[in-house]
């Protein structure tokens, strides 16, 4: 996940509206699917998906209050800490 891609994303979810980004990941997610793609194709889609994941889940966080360069930080701190553990 790259913090700069989903604080774009968080963005872009405000200015639009989350379900876009929803439908992205949910068409990404159905591409992964394809048998003739290679395994770097894959890893990009992934990486992909996670950042739209993550843009959503820091999206909540703000509806829910939180100031956006936080809520992104502490996402952020959560992923790190879930890799480490």
């Amino acid at each position: 996940m790259k913090l700069p891609i989903i604080k774009h994303l968080t963005a872009f979810i405000q200015e639009n509206d989350e379900d876009f980004v929803i439908e992205a990941a949910e068409t990404l997610e159905a591409l992964t699917e394809v048998s003739s793609l290679k395994e770097e194709e894959l890893d990009v889609i992934g990486e992909l998906i996670s950042n739209m994941y993550g843009a959503l889940e820091v999206n909540n966080m703000i509806k829910e209050g939180a100031d956006p360069k936080k809520a992104a930080n502490d996402f952020m701190k959560r992923v790190l800490g879930s890799i480490d553990s």
